[in-house]
């Protein structure tokens, strides 16, 4: 069985979307998602240097068109995976691969989550760091000595914690033993209390948005589990904002359903690269460009023909 990732905010860089533009059809769908989401994503996509795509308003839509081209150009081959799932707002992507939302409502409401967490974020300076080789209850006590969060397990030994700057800063100072802190260049504590804010907004954007029952497996990164139904995604994604994301679990679930391939829709790297630490020996194709999709296809069919 095949299973399609999406990847999360910071997987973008400066004009990654060029090559996907030269596909038929590309460019006037690209302005079509824009439309929906409010943002400029052909200029972000294009020509926009880091920081410009670094920001949430703009990252998060980029990242779901980026996947919503990539599905197109795979089409019914799409269709061959035995399951899909996204990481963060790569779930948004990966509801459109299961069929619960269109494109446009998928952008219309990834828009809002990004303005909502955007405002969220502005409120209070806090940020993120990358913590890699501790210990799981050693990094929790350290957590609460400094009162930070955990916002994203993503298996193979890393850990994504959040909060006040000067936590963060006091963390990589003094880390558990045996543990390397990275601090990520995010613009807020996304996944934990301090998004509070944004949680309400964004539920409302979701109450208004309509959506169809999964027509193949769709995990939640709320524990791992399968999403029984359109409406259950929406609560999903939107208790998500304040509440960890459960990758560790995502993939465990990929191994107990006899996963054999990955396949990370674009801009890839980040869930192939968690994939091989965390599913060792499970083949895995990362589409970055157009150039890679011939392989993804071939990984696809080779789990439909298992």
């Amino acid at each position: 069985m095949i299973v399609i990732v999406a990847p999360g905010q910071g997987s973008q860089k400066p004009g990654f979307l060029s090559p996907w533009l030269d596909l038929p059809g590309a460019p006037d769908r690209l302005r079509s998602l824009s439309d929906a989401a409010g943002v400029d994503l052909v200029e972000h996509g294009t020509v926009s240097d880091a920081d410009t795509i670094r920001d949430t308003l703009i990252a998060q839509p980029l990242i779901v068109a980026a996947g919503i081209l990539t599905l197109d150009a795979l089409g019914d081959r799409a269709g061959l995976a035995g399951g899909v799932a996204g990481h963060s707002v790569g779930e948004i992507t990966a509801a459109v691969a299961a069929g619960v939302l269109t494109a446009e409502d998928a952008m219309a409401l990834v828009g809002e989550r990004a303005r909502a967490m955007a405002d969220a974020a502005a409120a209070t300076p806090t940020g993120m760091a990358a913590v890699i080789g501790a210990d799981e209850s050693a990094l929790e006590a350290r957590l609460a000595e400094l009162d930070l969060q955990p916002a994203n397990y993503n298996g193979g030994g890393q850990i994504v914690v959040a909060g006040a700057l000067d936590a963060l800063a006091a963390l990589a100072d003094a880390p558990p033993e045996r543990a390397r802190v990275i601090p990520l260049q995010t613009a807020g504590a996304f996944h934990t209390d301090f998004m509070a804010p944004a949680v309400e907004r964004f539920r409302s954007k979701a109450a208004q948005t309509p959506t169809a029952d999964p027509t193949t497996t769709l995990w939640t990164n709320r524990d791992g589990s399968v999403v029984a139904s359109g409406s259950a995604f929406l609560d999903l994604v939107v208790g998500q904002v304040s509440t960890p994301v459960r990758w560790d679990r995502c993939m465990t679930a990929f191994q107990d359903a006899g996963v054999t391939g990955i396949v990370e829709l674009a801009p890839a790297g980040a869930l192939t690269g968690l994939a091989k630490r965390g599913l060792r020996g499970v083949p895995s194709v990362g589409i970055t460009s157009p150039d890679d999709l011939e392989a993804a296809v071939e990984l696809l069919e080779s789990g439909a023909s298992a």
